[in-house]
């Protein structure tokens, strides 16, 4: 029984991107070991509090992802 475990940071992801994350992953896991397994595939989706993350040696907050996303560049 395959486990997926999703680390994001909190408020970057809405649930619908949520809900799409845990589909694509449950689908890529049953492209590798067959449509039986798809019942059986636990993907967890885990959100870390904005700044309890890091990157290259600083934090990063849920609103640096959503710059990062939309084209700046990090740091």
């Amino acid at each position: 029984m395959p486990l997926i475990n999703v680390k994001v940071i909190e408020g970057v992801f809405s649930e619908a991107q949520k809900a799409e994350i845990v589909q694509k992953l449950t689908d890529a896991m049953v492209e590798i070991e067959g449509e039986n397994m798809r019942s059986l595939t636990l993907v967890i989706l885990e959100e870390v509090k904005s700044g309890d993350w890091g990157i290259g040696g600083r934090l990063v907050t849920t609103a640096d992802v959503k710059a990062m996303a939309a084209g700046a560049p990090p740091g």
